[in-house]
């Protein structure tokens, strides 16, 4: 199984080799670890991983290497876990589901919910009022209301207007292959050359008009030439942008060799409070974003990638997030990056048509003055002349 392992590594691309391997065999025969799955996995991440790009592929070969050795994390809610044992799930017609209404708006939602918490004292299944599963509560998973709470469990219509659930997600992988230059090609129009730094390159043509006009070799030098465009990049990362992770991941490779002066963040459906650098430790390291407004000049362009579909409570309403208790509303916090950085734009992977039945994209594009564009070489092309347009 450990050759196995071993090898199902470097199929994956990650650079593993025997040198690795031994001295993780070392440590298991010396017993420097519990005899536990977790230590194993941590200890074996830590031998043959030298780059955080690379986790996500080490813990999906991991996965399917060790299938079933480690169990996943549940939700972490004072709900009792057998209310939401999913028995039965209730499939509604359309007719039914135009039947079917809504508590109101944000406020009276979230009311309802923590009366439901307090009242309700047994598990429920298929009903249209408590906490369980199936049927048309506005809380819990697996059944359909408009709007609602969806507490564990998969979404299925796309209509929850908050989750509450404990999600794990993967950082982008830098090292991708690209599957087609001509993103590279697009992004190229958002360069300015400069020389700045050391004189470590030879001036060849200074250098031979120096020797011809002094007579003796004239060595001239000069710093190397690079792209001076300073670039923030915002990656919303899990939920539905899921499907979207390889195009992004194209995107995000090629702009990490494009662009030298780049810093790159994560975000999740809508900027709030704090942003962070690796997905694993989202909770504990965040970066606040007051503190990027503060330490990035306004010379730097913005690019924000994201589908914009979420609830549009999480866009207009403090609390709205899926994952926390914002104090402010993401709009507060989108108009801020707005107005701090002129050049800003937002990539969007969803298809262009279907932007108009989101309310949130349509609220997001407005956030960004119609600075929205397609996550397509063509939408690419026009969002890079926009970020070099003259203001």
């Amino acid at each position: 199984m450990m050759l196995n392992f071993l090898d199902a590594l470097r199929a994956a691309g990650i650079p593993a080799s025997i040198k690795e391997h031994l001295l993780l065999l070392e440590a298991l025969d010396r017993d420097v670890i519990e005899r536990r799955p977790e230590d194993f996995y941590y200890l074996a991440r830590a031998t043959y991983v030298k780059d955080e790009g690379l986790i996500d592929r080490f813990d999906q070969v991991f996965a399917k290497v060790f299938k079933g050795l480690l169990g996943q994390d549940g939700v972490e809610a004072e709900i009792p876990e057998e209310w939401l044992c999913l028995v039965a799930e209730k499939f509604l017609s359309p007719e039914e589901m135009e039947k079917i209404k809504s508590l109101g708006d944000w406020d009276e939602i979230m009311k309802t919910l923590k009366e439901r918490l307090e009242e309700q004292k047994e598990r429920h299944q298929a009903g249209s009022k408590w906490i369980g599963t199936g049927g048309t509560s506005p809380f819990g998973h697996g059944g359909y209301n408009p709007e609602g709470v969806r507490i564990g469990g998969e979404s299925r219509h796309k209509r929850a207007i908050k989750v509450w659930e404990k999600r794990e997600f993967a950082n982008l992988d830098s090292n991708r292959e690209i599957g087609t230059r001509n993103i590279k090609v697009a992004l190229r129009r958002l360069r300015r050359f400069a020389r700045e730094g050391a004189a470590d390159e030879l001036d060849l043509d200074a250098t031979i008009r120096g020797t011809a006009r002094q007579g003796w070799l004239d060595i001239r030098m000069r710093p190397e030439r690079h792209n001076a465009v300073k670039l923030l990049l915002f990656l919303d990362v899990g939920g539905s942008m899921d499907p979207h992770i390889k195009l992004c991941e194209e995107l995000f490779s090629a702009a990490t060799s494009e662009f030298k002066n780049m810093e790159f963040f994560y975000f999740h459906n809508c900027l709030y409070e704090g942003v962070w650098k690796d997905n694993r430790r989202r909770f504990a390291e965040r970066t606040p974003t007051w503190d990027l407004l503060h330490k990035y000049g306004h010379d730097y362009k913005v690019i924000f990638v994201g589908d914009a579909a979420m609830s549009p409570y999480e866009i207009s309403h403090p609390g709205g997030s899926v994952e926390h208790m914002n104090e402010e509303a993401g709009a507060v916090w989108l108009q801020r990056v707005a107005h701090t950085y002129p050049a800003t734009v937002w990539l969007n992977p969803a298809p262009a048509e279907h932007w108009g039945y989101s309310q949130s994209t349509r609220t997001i594009r407005d956030l960004m003055n119609e600075r929205m564009y397609p996550l397509t070489l063509e939408g690419l092309d026009e969002a890079m002349r926009e970020l070099t347009r003259k203001r």
